[in-house]
Formats: C-alpha cells, sequence, structure tokens
C-alpha cells in the first residue's frame, strides 16, 4: 500500500491493517523478545490481568 493511500482508508479499515501487520510480526519475536514485549505492555497498563 502507498503511503497517501493510508490518508483514504477509514478509522476502522487502517486499525484492522495494523492488528494483522502486528500479529504476523508477533510470530517471529523470540521468547525473550515477547517477554520484553509483555513486561512493557504490562507497565503501560495495555495488559490487565485479570
Amino acid at each position: 500500500m502507498a503511503y497517501t493511500d493510508r490518508f483514504k482508508q477509514s478509522d476502522d479499515d487502517r486499525r484492522e491493517e495494523l492488528v494483522q501487520r502486528i500479529e504476523r510480526s508477533l510470530k517471529t519475536l523470540t521468547l525473550q523478545e515477547l517477554e520484553a514485549l509483555y513486561y512493557d505492555m504490562s507497565t503501560k497498563n495495555y495488559i490487565n490481568e485479570q
């Protein structure tokens, strides 16, 4: 997708695109990288343990 095309997307479409990219990228991370990401997200309250 061209950079300028991103301005034509709805917020929902852009959000879905970003979620898909992040999900694909997560599969390539090592355990240590996942733990670091988890720690960072939990300290910023993006992850709430229930």
